[in-house]
This record gives structure tokens, C-alpha cells and sequence, in this order.
């Protein structure tokens, strides 16, 4: 039986044209859906538009909790804002493409280091905090911090070459 959960929310983007030099394209998080809220739309459906922008359903996420990261969403949950943080990629064909959410700080920092990611910290919903705080409660195994001790090193080693042997015919 596993133990991991989850939350599937649906995605509403922002696309607004920006003529900001190399820039013409900016792309932003402005809502997330609750399950069932979205059932009768279709990906990449126009929700609303102005001039120069347009709010897009872009389709549905899922978030997936696992008992052994509980410490990292208990961080999300106690940060200033906690958030949903939205992945989504660069796309020729629509300009971006939703690649997956997570409420762990420390996942989102390995999509952060890729460079390639555009990621959105969207306002934690308050149904999904109390998801989050429900699991944390059922799974949370408190584990005290272990410093690592370092190898002690060897007094009579230090400076210490080893012999180098001669074979006999070589010179060097």
C-alpha cells in the first residue's frame, strides 16, 4: 500500500504580449482550479482577454506528497508565503508548456538549477494547506539532526610519501 497522495489542480495562465526588446512574450501563473471545477474545460481554452493579454485553462496538475519530504512541505507551510510552485517550459508550438507543480522548496530548487524552467510560486490555496497539514500530521517522524564527524587523520602519515620501487632495466 503506498503511502503517497494526491491532489490534482488545474492551471490558469496569463499570456500577455510585452514589446520589451529580445522580450515579446510573458507568461505568468494567475490561478490554480480545484479538482471538479475544471472538468467541462478543454486545455488551452480561453477563460477571458483584453487588449493584449488573454487567460488561458491550460490543463491539470497533480500534487504528490511523500511521507519521507514532510519536513519540507512543514517548511512550506511556515514560510512567509507558502506557495504552489508551477513548472512550465518554453514551447514553439504555444509559447509555454505546463510541465508539473510540486509544495516542496527544495524539488523546485533542483528546476531552478536547470536554467531552462520558467517557475511560478503561485499563493498556497487554503484546501491545499490543510491537505498538506493533514499529511504532515498523519506521517511527520521527527529526525534529530547528525553532525558527520570527520576521519581523524593519521599524525605519522602527514607529509609522508610512499617508497617508490625501482624495476630493474627501467631508469628514470
Amino acid at each position: 500500500m503506498s503511502r503517497t497522495e494526491r491532489l490534482s489542480l488545474g492551471v490558469v495562465l496569463e499570456h500577455r504580449r510585452v514589446p520589451r526588446g529580445w522580450q515579446t512574450d510573458e507568461w505568468r501563473v494567475v490561478g490554480l482550479l480545484p479538482s471538479g471545477v475544471d472538468d467541462a474545460l478543454e486545455p488551452w481554452t480561453v477563460m477571458a482577454e483584453g487588449e493584449g493579454w488573454r487567460r488561458l485553462y491550460v490543463g491539470r496538475v497533480e500534487l504528490e506528497l511523500f511521507p519521507g519530504e514532510t519536513a519540507s512541505y512543514r517548511d512550506n507551510l511556515s514560510s512567509s508565503r507558502p506557495a504552489v510552485y508551477v513548472v512550465l517550459r518554453r514551447d514553439a508550438e504555444r509559447g509555454v508548456a505546463l510541465r508539473e507543480a510540486t509544495v516542496d522548496p527544495g524539488e523546485i530548487e533542483a528546476h531552478a538549477e536547470a536554467g531552462d524552467d520558467l517557475i511560478e510560486a503561485v499563493p498556497l490555496p487554503e484546501p491545499v494547506a490543510a491537505w498538506m497539514q493533514d499529511f504532515i500530521d498523519r506521517h511527520h517522524v521527527e529526525r534529530p539532526f547528525l553532525k558527520r564527524q570527520r576521519d581523524r587523520a593519521d599524525p605519522d602519515m602527514l607529509g609522508r610519501r610512499p617508497a617508490v620501487l625501482r624495476q630493474e632495466g627501467r631508469h628514470g
